[in-house]
């Protein structure tokens, strides 16, 4: 997987010694509480060292999921970029549709570290030909809500589309060439 680097960040993939702070990120509940439908939080460092290896094989030339580090090496927290699941009974979309998301350790809040990452992956994925991003928050997510703003992205209502439950739909499409 590639890395990609911005201004103050570097995104990289997730290695076996960032399991550490993957257990304390993801066994925050302020943290995971608006994660998929039923939030749960991480327990032991198996846990993390296997949810690293999932993230890791993610091995696709655009998708990606990507430990977001600062430029010194401190790490922040974690960007998506991937295929996301319909619910059930929804049709598929063809191709499907590609979600971005992000969560953050709390100490990484409040510095725009989510925008930057996020605009960086966009920019490269449309840049290898993505014509379409979408996110889904769960509706009392607000500052998630606020980095979709920030991003361009458009507010497109309520859906139960993915997931198994209500979430706030935004989406992207590539700005024309």
């Amino acid at each position: 997987m590639r890395t990609i680097t911005t201004a103050r960040l570097l995104l990289r993939p997730w290695r076996d010694d960032d399991a550490d702070f993957l257990l304390d990120l993801e066994s925050r509940w302020e943290v995971v509480r608006f994660l998929g439908p039923h939030p749960t939080m991480m327990r032991t460092r198996a846990d993390a060292l296997a949810s690293i290896g999932r993230r890791r094989a993610v091995d696709h030339p655009v998708h990606g999921i990507w430990a977001i580090t600062t430029t010194d090496g401190r790490l922040a927290g974690n960007l998506l970029l991937k295929p996301i699941p319909m619910s059930a009974g929804e049709s598929p979309a063809d191709p499907p549709e590609v979600e971005i998301g992000w969560h953050l350790h709390p100490d990484a809040w409040g510095h725009g570290y989510a925008t930057e990452a996020a605009e960086a992956v966009l920019q490269d994925a449309f840049a290898r030909g993505l014509t379409r991003v979408v996110a889904v928050t769960d509706p009392d997510n607000h500052a998630s809500q606020a980095v979709c703003r920030r991003l361009g992205m458009t507010a497109r209502g309520r859906t139960t589309m993915f997931y198994g439950t209500v979430n706030e739909l935004f989406d992207l499409s590539r700005p024309p060439a």
